[in-house]
């Protein structure tokens, strides 16, 4: 063994070149350093996650702070809100109201369908009566109610205050009830909050970013469209006070919204003076534009003054009939503004005429005749309906007849009598006219002598048969329909007849359907015109419509005067027509236009229906005692047999018997008229005769127009005698409908023996 071996060291293990300790013994310590490097990065992490989960969380209380104290609503939102709040009880009065009318309107149309087809009972007739009070006086009511501008009591500051306590208060109910319900679907479904916590974590941590912004919103618009709900000098501004710098015109065909529209309109009325409270609801039509307009002060009625009318159409820069203005009738503050840039009554819209087979309708049943402006049908029953129409040469007059006279032949229960002194009225339908008596005088009269005797023969039949007031129609029991077309034509004799029968008539199924190219008093002969309860004007002159309808229909929309009627290369205006009183049809300025029938259709719907047969009249007539007669009128327009009279003196009807039977008939046909309710139209025909007693009271007045109505009575041999009203409140004396017509069935009768 030698001395240089090296000495082992039992103390220590031996070492292996595989043990990294033994290679690089200072390495041991660097995982040591890592970890705690990582555990602070860590924890610098989360302190700042839970930082900003923090402040999101605090911008999410700021804000639900802001919002539940109503901070984001300005003090001008809410005086609004509580402004519209009068403005919704102020409408709602109004709705209520109009809706409470038309329900009334309803009602009293469906009794009178009911009435023409079946005749009514007393109980019906009372109802009906009590119906129409009802209706005036809502109308009346109404009409006083829109008169009553919408004036707000403008919050306090106070107010105002409170009003957004109590929105607060709303709010946090709402927040805690969300919070309640949320909470208690978290107890019944835990497993919720695994996504539940996760979302919100991530929402407050995106918000803790994103500081809220603490500022009152603008005010809604919905709140700033209404002009009623700003302050009085906001609101004059909002009405339009035009700025000079506005252009003086705004032709409407430059227009392509709505709200231009609306514009074009407000600029153009505000510039001619009118005081505007809203201009609305411009609506794109196929012919133009319409638009709604409520006044804050002054009339609708005042755009149809001619010179204010002119001055429209040339600042919307329309053709010269171009402006229609329909008043509301039942708001009297607004108006439907139509802006018409071309022919409204397209092909598409008016459609084809409805074939009707032979006997396939009633004259009770509505029919379908056209269209108007606004795509309404002009659909109304011809039962009972007492018409005149007034139209110029070229107005389509003819057509309009000979559309009515072709639903006449239709029906199962009306015969129609086709009389015209001038020319052959509605011949076109040939032997479906029942009788035919044109270009006579003589025989003309002999029809109407006809007629009312069989008015006198029909009133006793209906009061035998039970049926109430009015003629019930059946194919047994036709009713007679009487086209007159040109009646200024007839003689003087005949015109008396024709007046006569009218006003007996209509309650014995005996309806006269006349048509005049002029509406004036001196070229009827007569103040029947207006009397008649329908009326329709074709292209017309303005004399004619104020005549015929009344003084302020031109101001309210019934703008006739401003059809143009058709030339021999021109169709115009031809069969476009304005109306009034036409069953069913509402009373407004709407323009309507008629389907046209030609006179080729005429003559073939004419002999198809001749063919299938025509309602036989030969059992009423037999039953009221005029057969014998009929058959001699009916050999007569044949030609086989001379007319002999006809032409004969007509007796005047009394006068005074005559103004209490026109009564009857302005006031709609009620049972009974009370003599406060004659004394008005006695008044109307002669104030100096029938006013000298309106300086007496109540009672002293009715006493002497009693005695003086009794006296003229007496003197004009007429029996008829006032008496006591049992239904009426009070029972006052007057007369009742069937007395009246029972007097006047009475003349007839003894001109009749005189006749003998």
């Amino acid at each position: 063994m030698s001395d240089d071996t090296t000495p082992i060291d039992l103390e220590k293990e031996p070492t292996s070149a595989e043990d990294p300790a033994a290679v690089a013994p200072e390495a041991a310590e660097e995982p040591a350093e890592n970890a705690d490097g990582e555990s602070t990065a860590a924890a610098g992490l989360g302190r700042t996650t839970m930082t900003r989960i923090g402040q999101g969380a605090r911008h999410v209380g700021v804000s639900v702070r802001h919002t539940l104290s109503t901070g984001h609503q300005s003090d001008e939102e809410f005086r609004r809100l509580l402004v519209q709040r009068q403005l919704a009880a102020y409408d709602e009065v109004r709705e209520t109201a109009r809706e409470e009318l038309d329900d009334v309107h309803k009602r009293i149309t469906r009794l009178e369908r009911i009435g023409a087809e079946e005749g009514w009972t007393p109980e019906q007739r009372q109802e009906v009566k009590i119906l129409r009070d009802q209706r005036k006086n809502r109308s009346a009511a109404l009409k006083d109610l829109m008169k009553t501008e919408f004036v707000p009591v403008q919050p306090t500051a106070d107010q105002i205050k409170r009003a957004r306590r109590a929105g607060s208060t709303r709010r946090f109910v709402a927040l805690l009830v969300v919070i309640g319900l949320l909470g208690l679907l978290l107890v019944r479904a835990p497993q919720l909050l695994l996504l539940v916590l996760p979302v919100g974590v991530a929402v407050l941590w995106w918000l803790g970013r994103q500081p809220p912004t603490l500022t009152q919103r603008p005010v809604p618009e919905r709140l700033l469209a209404r002009a009623e709900l700003a302050l009085p000098s906001q609101a004059g501004a909002a009405a339009g006070v035009v700025d000079p710098e506005e252009p003086r015109q705004y032709p409407i065909a430059d227009v392509s919204t709505s709200e231009e529209a609306e514009e074009a309109v407000r600029r153009v009325i505000t510039a001619v003076g009118g005081d505007l409270a809203a201009v609305t609801d411009g609506h794109r039509e196929p012919w133009g534009w319409s638009v709604r307009v409520r006044f804050r002060s002054g009339s609708p009625d005042d755009l149809n003054e001619e010179k204010t009318y002119k001055r429209l159409i040339t600042a919307l820069r329309l053709r010269r009939n171009g402006l229609l203005i329909e008043v509301d009738p039942e708001f009297g503050d607004s108006c439907t503004v139509r802006l018409v840039m071309r022919d409204p009554f397209t092909p598409e819209l008016m459609g084809t005429v409805p074939y009707r087979a032979p006997l396939s309708t009633s004259i009770a049943d509505p029919f379908n005749f056209g269209v108007g402006m606004d795509a309404s049908e002009l659909c109304f029953s011809l039962a009972g309906l007492m018409l005149i129409m007034v139209g110029d040469t070229g107005s389509g007059k003819s057509g309009i007849a000979l559309a009515l006279a072709e639903a006449v032949t239709s029906t199962r229960d009306a015969v129609l009598i086709n009389l015209d002194p001038a020319g052959a009225g509605v011949g076109e339908l040939g032997p479906a006219i029942t009788l035919d008596a044109c270009m006579d005088q003589a025989l003309i009269g002999n029809v109407l002598d006809f007629l009312i005797k069989l008015c006198s023969a029909r009133a006793r039949q209906r009061m035998a048969y039970g049926w109430g007031n009015k003629w019930r129609m059946s194919p047994e029991h036709p009713a007679f329909v009487v086209h007159m077309d040109e009646w200024p034509q007839l003689s003087e004799k005949n015109k008396k007849k024709l007046i006569r029968a009218i006003i007996i008539g209509r309650k014995e199924g005996v309806w006269f359907e006349g048509f005049s190219q002029w509406g004036t008093k001196d070229y009827l002969g007569d103040a029947i015109g207006p009397k008649m309860p329908g009326k329709i004007l074709g292209a017309c002159r303005r004399v004619d419509v104020t005549e015929l309808l009344g003084g302020g229909t031109i101001g309210e929309g019934y703008r006739a005067d401003l059809l143009q009627p058709a030339t021999h290369t021109e169709i115009g205006d031809a069969g476009q027509i304005y109306a009034q009183g036409l069953p069913g049809m509402p009373k407004r300025p709407v323009r309507y236009k008629f389907r046209e029938i030609t006179s080729e259709y005429a003559a073939r719907i004419g002999a198809e229906r001749a063919a299938a047969g025509l309602p036989d009249v030969t059992h009423t007539l037999t039953e009221a005692g005029m057969i014998k007669e009929w058959r001699k009128l009916l050999a007569a327009a044949a030609g086989s047999a001379p007319v002999v009279g006809g032409d004969d003196d007509e007796p005047d009807l009394p006068h005074v018997l005559l103004v209490i039977a026109e009564a009857f008939v302005q006031e709609d046909d009620p049972e009974y008229l009370t003599l406060d309710q004659v004394h008005v139209y006695l008044r109307k025909d002669d104030a100096a005769k029938w006013g000298k007693w309106d300086d007496r009271d109540d009672t002293g007045r009715r006493r002497e127009l009693g005695k003086a109505l009794a006296k003229e009575l007496r003197n004009a041999g007429v029996k008829l005698s006032s008496e006591r009203i049992t239904e009426a409140e009070g029972q006052p004396r007057g007369y009742y409908a069937a007395a009246v017509q029972q007097a006047l069935a009475d003349v007839s009768s003894d001109d009749d023996s005189d006749d003998s």
